[in-house]
């Protein structure tokens, strides 16, 4: 059943602090696109592309993909479903699920594997919607210790509105890449249809590490050719889902790691500077940790979609929620602290895992569910919790004040 519920708009204006243009002003929509659940399974990583319209007046199609998790367990999932808006978000079709295509498969011993951590983009050089993810085993229902994992990924027919079945990317067969996925990732399309995909790897056991990889994609193949350098924090269990954009001809790449977020810069996207730790202007830590973050991009300003310690947030997993917006000194790598906003509220539930889509040249939007887990052994957040969550997929359409020049997805 098409569904919509626009629960609150917040205006906003940010400063031009670091630019020499003026930074965009924006407006946030939040909308609730489903909500609910039965305290068994809940739907989680909600990431949506958006087509482009074939006529002038028309508006983009937006998929938005996303699996249901066994509240029970941990990190198991069920086959990719999918969403779908043809007007700009005022209805949605969904969830439908792709079983076939994009469900799980048996293998031997009893292993069962899945695709997951799944973010759709459209690729301008072959007009395919690509979506790029990773893999996960389980025994038992429990992942499994010192799994193989690899990227998968998948290219949408809008007309059939199908999915080609779940495929894997080829890797060269070092064992540094036994473990070696895509998941919950940002990737830059290049002009001349060559793919930059942020990776993290590593051996059968061991930290993961993080590099971006070129590929190359005809409309239904991906392709690795090459690996940028390797990124390295020898802490815990090293780093993890990272995140890569373009702003005003520079890359920037934004990492999960147990402890702290971290940034990093690159001229060619490939080649990325020594890691630094997330920081406000001041100097001090953002409080992101084991949890990623995404870039919001505009051509006149680079955003952080993140979350932190220290908002009134200890009662929520890993302080996964609220979910923040703000604008980060390109130059520094830092956060600019007067510019935070919520962007999605608090209530109870973590909102750590979470998808940016460039709907259009006016609006970016930032899909997230309610994921209905908790601290403890009894970690299942009940339906009357006293909080209010109930899996709401919310979906905050950030509005330009100030137009980008044109649709570009890099």
């Amino acid at each position: 059943m098409p569904v919509r519920s626009a629960l609150l708009i917040v205006a906003l204006s940010v400063s031009g602090l670091v630019a020499a243009e003026p930074a965009p002003g924006f407006k946030i929509q939040l909308d609730v696109v489903r909500k609910g659940y039965d305290g068994k399974k809940c739907w989680v990583h909600p990431r949506a592309g958006a087509i482009p319209p074939t006529s002038a007046g028309a508006s983009p199609s937006v998929v938005m993909t996303l699996q249901e998790l066994l509240l029970s367990g941990s990190d198991i999932f069920y086959a990719l479903n999918e969403m779908r808006t043809d007007d700009f978000g005022r209805t949605w079709s969904g969830p439908t699920e792709h079983a076939d295509t994009l469900g799980r498969r048996n293998e031997p011993e009893g292993v069962v594997v899945a695709a997951c951590d799944f973010t759709p983009k459209w690729h301008a050089k072959s007009g395919k919607l690509l979506g790029i993810g990773h893999t996960v085993r389980y025994q038992g229902d429990k992942v499994m210790a010192h799994r193989k994992r690899e990227t998968s990924y998948s290219v949408y027919d809008a007309e059939r509105r199908s999915w080609s079945p779940w495929t894997t990317l080829e890797m060269p067969a070092d064992a540094k890449f036994y473990n070696s996925g895509a998941g919950c990732v940002q990737r830059v399309d290049l002009e001349n249809g060559d793919i930059l995909v942020p990776i993290y790897f590593g051996e059968r056991k061991g930290r993961t590490r993080v590099s971006v990889i070129r590929c190359t994609f005809d409309g239904r193949t991906l392709r690795f050719v090459e690996q940028g350098n390797e990124l390295v924090v020898d802490e815990d269990r090293g780093l993890h889902e990272p995140s890569l954009t373009r702003f005003q001809g520079r890359f920037y790449l934004t990492i999960r790691q147990d402890k702290s977020g971290y940034v990093t810069s690159s001229d060619d996207g490939l080649h990325f500077a020594e890691l630094r730790q997330w920081q406000w202007d001041d100097g001090t830590n953002l409080g992101n940790y084991n949890t990623q973050q995404h870039w919001v991009r505009h051509d006149d300003g680079l955003f952080l979609v993140y979350t932190r310690r220290g908002a009134n947030n200890d009662h929520v997993f890993r302080h996964r929620a609220p979910l923040f917006i703000a604008q980060v000194d390109p130059a520094a790598l830092r956060v600019i602290r007067s510019t935070e906003r919520v962007l999605v509220p608090e209530r109870g539930a973590r909102l750590g895992n979470f998808g940016v889509c460039e709907v259009s040249e006016n609006e970016t939007w930032v899909t997230v569910a309610e994921w209905m887990q908790t601290w403890g052994p009894n970690h299942i957040i009940p339906p009357d919790n006293k909080y209010g969550a109930d899996n709401s997929l919310y979906t905050a359409r950030i509005r330009w004040q100030k137009p980008n020049a044109g649709w570009n997805q890099n």
